[in-house]
């Protein structure tokens, strides 16, 4: 029993690290304050959220080159592009992100669905072109909203902003689910800002050579 201590006291150290301090800071990736604290249209369709997340990267394109990458999101579509390997695992995608804009894929209404594969999808509540993306749903006393807002820094950079809100309900089962599905979010929702990144900025810096060329 006493041998068994020291095992015990690093479990609940680690826990308490994660708990208090790494969960803290993935839950703000790369959020300034002002994206933290900024009031989204979306935040209203969860007012009373039991969990919350904003994560955030700079674009060095402008919103509408950022913009048609969002706008063709989903299975069958351009994809999530995060981890394709672990998203193709786990039935979410059959295919690679793309890596070109899809002229095919350029609309999205509210009251559309974009597919998530072997998932239930994603339910469109609003959309702003160039500016706002919101999706959103309810199941089983589940309430959530996605965000993916487009503000521009300057002439040039572009802050991408990703937030997640949440309502559960207070149940063992819910609690669980949460604790699981935090981390995973966070590892494919970071990755997938950066990759939409990289891509808008190959378009722009396609831009400037021409721009360059042109002057």
């Amino acid at each position: 029993m006493t041998g068994s201590i020291p095992a015990i006291v690093v479990l609940l150290a680690l826990a308490l690290s994660y708990w208090f301090v790494l969960r803290a800071r993935y839950r703000v990736w790369g959020a300034t304050k002002e994206d933290i604290t900024r009031v989204m249209p979306g935040d209203a369709e969860v007012p009373d959220p039991s969990y919350e997340t904003t994560l955030a990267v700079t674009i060095d394109a402008l919103p509408s080159e950022i913009w048609p990458w969002l706008v063709q999101l989903g299975y069958r579509r351009g994809g999530l592009y995060s981890y394709d390997w672990l998203d193709r695992l786990f039935g979410f995608l059959d295919a690679p992100s793309a890596e070109r804009i899809l002229p095919e894929y350029q609309r999205l209404d509210a009251g559309d669905v974009i597919p998530i594969g072997r998932g239930a999808g994603f339910p469109v509540t609003a959309v702003e072109p160039r500016r706002l993306l919101v999706l959103g749903g309810e199941r089983d006393g589940f309430q959530w909203t996605w965000q993916l807002a487009l503000f521009p820094v300057d002439e040039q950079r572009t802050r991408l902003v990703s937030r997640n809100r949440a309502r559960l309900p207070k149940t063992l089962g819910a609690s669980m689910f949460m604790a699981v599905l935090e981390p995973a979010a966070f590892i494919m929702t970071r990755k997938m800002l950066l990759g939409l990144k990289r891509r808008a900025e190959a378009i722009a810096s396609g831009r400037s050579g021409a721009i360059a060329r042109v002057a």
